[in-house]
Formats: structure tokens, sequence, C-alpha cells
């Protein structure tokens, strides 16, 4: 089944047309990535499926259902999480305020947030001794680690996320590679993932778009990422 369909997307700030067009599809099950040079509509393209940014054109349809002209809360709640570029946990909150700021759109109080934080801590076992540690001090590695972990309290079925090896240490990023492949197992998560290091990319994507000028001009499949002429030949970059 088919979880999101992108249907001749177009998004504009203000007068500024950023996304001329975009058309993909994401199977239940699947991890995607959207690959391309900074400033042709990634992060503009992931704002406007969460509905962040309005769409001037076109369709979003969540597991069939139309949810172009729904707002940001709504999409939410049917099943769309994300990790942001940056992070934005909340600095001055601990680790554990963090998280329950994640479970606090499902309902159910005590009885059903319970469990599913448990859930988290399992799931995120890193986090367990620093669950009194504001999230200010923590390293940029802990901090991308939950802001993943805050994204899966509200239990999502398509998770987006915004160049989340951006800045991450190398051993903490193969943590999150780990972590994210044994969601898909455990959860059956959807991703779609925006990112410019192709090792990140190629270690859990199945196939990976590539947009640029705000349209998708193509596909590398997964074993394409390695090969530096393919990867030349769609968006004009190699390995970093």
């Amino acid at each position: 089944m088919t979880m999101l369909e992108v249907k001749n997307l177009r998004a504009s700030y203000g007068r500024i047309p950023v996304l001329h067009g975009v058309d993909f599809s994401v199977e239940r099950g699947a991890f995607i990535g959207i690959l391309g040079h900074n400033g042709m509509g990634k992060t503009t393209l992931l704002k406007t499926i969460l509905g962040q940014l309005p769409a001037s054109d076109g369709e979003i349809l969540l597991e069939g259902v139309d949810v172009t002209r729904d707002p940001a809360h709504v999409r939410a709640s049917l099943g769309i999480g994300c990790v942001p570029q940056g992070r934005e946990i909340f600095p001055k909150l601990s680790v554990e305020e963090n998280l329950k700021m994640g479970l606090l759109r499902l309902k159910g109080g005590e009885v059903e947030t319970r469990p599913a934080f448990e859930r988290i801590l399992e799931e995120f076992p890193r986090l367990k001794p620093l669950l009194d540690r504001s999230g200010g001090v923590l390293s940029g590695g802990e901090q991308q680690i939950l802001a993943i972990a805050r994204s899966l309290c509200g239990n999502p079925k398509l998770l987006m996320l915004d160049e989340p090896a951006e800045g991450i240490q190398p051993s903490i990023v193969e943590e999150i590679i780990e972590i994210l492949r044994r969601l898909r197992v455990s959860r059956g998560l959807t991703v779609v993932l925006v990112e410019q290091k192709l090792d990140f990319i190629a270690a859990l994507v199945d196939s990976t778009f590539v947009i640029q000028r705000g349209r998708i001009t193509g596909s590398i499949p997964t074993d394409g990422l390695a090969d530096t002429a393919v990867v030349r030949e769609f968006v004009g970059f190699g390995q970093s």
C-alpha cells in the first residue's frame, strides 16, 4: 500500500516559487532518500508535506487520504512525524521533559502515555541515564537521538528526517543508523530522509529521489550511490 503520494506539488515563499510540480510516492514500510544541493527545495518539500508551509497547488495523500489543506497538527495526529534540521529540542527542559512533550498528543493520560514512555526508553537505552539532564548540555549526537526519540513518542507511521547526520560525530551517526534499522522492523516505520551524506543515505534507504530546482529529476538505486559518476550525473557532486 502507498503510504505517501505527492502529486504536482507546488509551494512558494511569498511570491518566490520553490517547488515546481513535485511528484513522487513512498510505499508503506519503505525508506526513501531525498538528495540535492542546498537551495534545491529539500527542506521546503518536507515543510509542505508536514503542513508548515501551504501548498499553492497539487495534492498530498497519506494512505490515500488527501491532507493537502489540513493544518500541521491534524497531519501529525494522522501519523506524520518529523525530526527537523537543527533538532529543535527544548534546551532548558530535561531529557524526560522533552520526551513527555512528544507524548502530549496521545490521549488517555497516564494509562496510555506511561507504556509509550517506557517503550521509548527501551528503544533508546542511551537516554535512560540522561533523563534528569537538560537537553542543552547534551552533545550534538545525544540531542539528535533525543529528537528522534521525541518524534516517536507520538507513534507516527511516517517519519521525515531533515539532515539527521549533520554535525554529528561518526560513532553517533553509526548508532543512529542502527536505531533506524531496528525501528523499521519493530515499528514498521516508513521514512523519508533528506540528507547530503551519501554513505548515511546508502546505509538506510531503498532508493533515492533527486531534487533539482524544485523538481524531482530522477531516482538513484541504493547501489548507485556508491558510484560517483552516477551521482554526479544527477546532482553534480560525489561522496564528501
